[in-house]
């Protein structure tokens, strides 16, 4: 099994590109079977999550084609309706499937999905709105069954804020009859991306970004070609470890207006920050100073940057308290970070990290995607050796080669069988 390793690294310098967003490919493949003629997504990153998605959708008739940074997705001979458990069990955003596929054949089976261990995360919340709109549902053997002649228009309220379970209802209702109302949905950026696609499609869609979302059913759509947006957890996980390595980097075709809560954050640690239209440029700072970080919906500091600037605490000045409200579980990787010499106390939803000179090499365990980048910050400043992070097919999942990107950045860093 393939492992990644790395030594001490100088401070990085350069520039790197950003791929495009994870979280908004997966939801734009799904949305694409809202119709039976073709669709072209561009920007589309090398990722194992990709690569599951495309495998799930194929599995029921899609045909999907590569070309170059592209899919080519033709959904015009969709013949199941069942997205087995073989697949669904390696990422939890095949739900996102569910609503697209009732939507459309009035049928869908989902098998309950799996994916990173880092909490419950319920889909009450999208088999609840489905039902509001009128669907039949079911459990029974692992599965979901949800059945509805026509969605119907519906006023429809969530408990918290939940990304993929918006994602989910408004793709539903974009075939609905009548109108759907959102509130207290999901503001982050991947949902106005979805949105956006959707109404190249024909949907009639308002309010996404903000958390009252309206969608006026229509009753076909069309094919679309969209462009994904950049991925800005990648482009968080890049500035931070500019910052930790005291490098210069300047962080390519990103959208800066989806980094405002760190970029904030690292101002506060020392980092000099300078942006662009399209760019951020980041300079570490001598001295890092320790700062507290509360983990919220966007546009929050993101849940999904928690680890990684946990990573930054250990070698800050000082102490810092990061209060994690998103994921139960999101804490996993503080054994490991223990094991390179971290100072971590954790009490229940909270960690406290008293900063150090300097962590320690040794050889790690990733427990999920954003632990796994987690652990690839700190190897890049462990002292005493080389750092192995294992079980990286979690990194795989979310990072489009990131060994190569943080080598062209000078880091002492590469992959092994």
């Amino acid at each position: 099994m393939a492992k990644i390793v790395i030594e001490k690294s100088v401070p990085l310098k350069g520039a790197v590109r950003i791929s495009g967003a994870k979280n908004s490919a997966l939801p734009l493949m799904a949305a694409s079977l809202l119709s039976g003629e073709r669709s072209v997504l561009h920007n589309v990153p090398r990722l194992r999550d990709v690569d599951t998605m495309k495998e799930i959708m194929e599995e029921i008739g899609a045909k999907i084609k590569r070309e170059g940074d592209s899919f080519l997705i033709d959904t015009g001979n969709i013949h199941s309706i069942e997205a087995p458990y073989e697949l669904v069990r390696k990422m939890r955003a095949s739900i996102l499937l569910l609503g697209p596929l009732l939507a459309r054949c009035g049928r869908a089976r989902i098998s309950l999905p799996g994916g990173c261990a880092i909490g419950e995360r319920p889909i009450n919340l999208h088999l609840n709105a489905l039902s509001s709109m009128g669907a039949e549902i079911s459990l029974e053997n692992g599965y979901i069954n949800a059945r509805a002649k026509r969605l119907k228009g519906a006023e429809i309220f969530f408990d918290i804020p939940t990304v993929t379970g918006t994602e989910n209802t408004m793709m539903a209702a974009c075939l609905a009859e009548g109108k759907t109302i959102i509130k207290n949905a999901a503001k982050e950026p991947e949902i106005a991306d979805l949105a956006d696609m959707l109404r190249e499609m024909g949907a009639d869609i308002e309010g996404d970004g903000t958390d009252k979302i309206t969608i006026y059913g229509v009753k076909e759509l069309r094919g679309a070609e969209h462009r994904i947006i950049p991925d800005r957890i990648e482009a968080g996980t890049f500035m931070i470890a500019s910052v930790m390595t005291r490098g210069e980097v300047e962080i390519r075709e990103c959208i800066p207006e989806h980094l405002g809560a760190l970029i904030e954050k690292l101002e506060k640690v020392g980092a000099e920050i300078r942006v662009k239209k399209d760019s951020i440029f980041v300079k570490g700072p001598d001295v890092i100073k320790s700062v507290d970080i509360k983990t919220m919906p966007f546009p929050g500091f993101p849940t999904d940057l928690q680890a990684q600037f946990m990573a930054m605490m250990c070698i800050a000045d000082g102490c810092s308290v990061i209060k994690e409200t998103i994921f139960e579980n999101r804490f996993m990787h503080v054994g490991e970070l223990r094991r390179m010499g971290a100072d971590i106390e954790v009490n229940g939803s909270q960690a406290i990290v008293k900063g150090k000179k300097h962590l320690l090499a040794a050889p790690v365990m990733a427990t999920d995607l954003r632990a796994s980048a987690c652990l690839v910050l700190a190897g890049l400043v462990a002292e005493g050796g080389r750092t192995e992070v294992h079980r990286i097919y979690h990194l795989d999942r979310g990072y489009e080669m990131m060994e190569n990107k943080f080598a062209s950045l000078g880091a002492k860093i590469w992959r092994e069988s």
